[in-house]
């Protein structure tokens, strides 16, 4: 490579990530500022926080090919393959999928204290045959795992990188939009929505944790955004972490704060896609020793919430608050109870559901406000 340069660099965008945090080797991309780190209490979500979900890189150049230096850490509940991606697009169209062949694996149980990190080497991967002449390139890192960025090589220079062309869309929501089953990271359904419509993506979904932490309403403040889309619902009913008394101040308290920075920035509030488990019953939930599926407890008491009284819930923070620039979006359009109980867990998007929420997001999300 003729050209090659250490991260972070002038020419090179980092888009979709709130924090880059320094290393002795380069830059680790965080989805939440700095500044929450230390309030992040809860160890399964300063992990995902570091998870590089809809977080790329956009250059400007005339390359045909191009080296990125980079030390992966993926998570395995498992002792299965390390399993992780990098797509480069133009123009909004992934041309190349480079798998990740080396790096760190972190072995993690139920309890996160117990993760086992087994070291590996940083690679080099390589992205060849690219279009000639000028042109905008963006890399998208794998979304399930941490990813050290070091070094950036090119046969051509680097220009200045032009900013993203579509709307700033910021989106927060649980592992549904995290999207660990998808298989690379232009295939989760909020990347596919992001893609189909040019929009520019910052991906606030955090597997298990999407809680309606202050820290996030805070970050999401002080982001620039033309659309925001806030998934609520699953990991509060699944944990059982608030009851309806809780639950709906917070909802209002995490607009509010939003508000604070967006005062007229359009907001679409989803939410739960389906899970025939919760629907009408309480959690928490636990994995059933038999099927794996998880299975609701049901928790008793007055202000128990469900799936469903969530929904109406959500329905009514709208209707109360008069917003004119604020709606209300079932998550039933997105995924219909009878797709989701065709999923392998009644819950998450395999593959091919991911495809398909993501064209419906485009047009019942984007499309409104483009």
């Amino acid at each position: 490579m003729t050209h090659h340069i250490r991260l972070p660099d002038d020419r090179v965008a980092i888009l979709g990530a709130l924090d880059l945090e320094r290393t002795p080797d380069g830059i680790r991309p965080r989805r939440l500022p700095a500044w929450t780190r230390p309030r992040l209490h809860d160890g399964w979500m300063d992990l995902v926080v570091s998870h590089a979900a809809g977080v790329r890189l956009r250059l400007r150049t005339a390359a045909r090919s191009l080296t990125l230096g980079v030390h992966v850490t993926v998570p395995r509940m498992d002792a299965g393959p390390l399993s992780a991606s990098f797509d480069l697009a133009v123009g909004g169209t992934v041309l190349t999928r480079v798998p990740a062949t080396a790096g760190d694996a972190l072995r993690l149980t139920v309890n996160l204290a117990n993760a086992r990190l087994i070291p590996g080497p940083p690679e080099t991967v390589r992205f060849d045959d690219l279009p000639a002449g000028d042109k905008d390139v963006e890399i998208w890192l794998p979304h399930s795992a941490t990813v050290e960025l070091r070094t950036l090589g090119s046969d051509a220079p680097l220009l200045a990188p032009t900013p993203p062309p579509g709307v700033a869309w910021v989106h927060y929501g649980s592992s549904v939009s995290h999207g660990p089953e998808a298989p690379a990271p232009t295939l989760t359904w909020p990347a596919v929505a992001a893609l189909t419509t040019g929009a520019a993506l910052t991906n606030l979904g955090f597997g298990g944790n999407a809680m309606l932490d202050p820290e996030v309403a805070r970050a999401i403040r002080d982001t620039p955004a033309d659309l925001i889309t806030l998934k609520v619902g699953i990991n509060i009913v699944g944990r059982a972490s608030m009851r309806e008394r809780t639950f709906v101040p917070a909802v209002h308290g995490f607009l509010d704060t939003i508000r604070e920075g967006h005062p007229d920035t359009p907001i679409v509030l989803v939410s739960p896609t389906p899970f025939a488990e919760l629907e009408t019953k309480a959690g928490p939930t636990i994995p059933d020793p038999e099927t794996g599926r998880q299975r609701a407890l049901g928790s008793p008491g007055a202000g128990a919430l469900t799936l469903t009284g969530v929904r109406t819930l959500l329905a009514k923070v709208v209707d109360v608050r008069a917003d004119p620039a604020l709606r209300y979006l079932d998550g039933r359009e997105l995924l219909g109870p009878d797709e989701a109980r065709a999923l392998p867990d009644g819950l998450h998007p395999d593959p091919a559901t991911h495809l398909l929420m993501g064209e419906r997001a485009a047009r019942l999300l984007l499309e409104p406000h483009l």
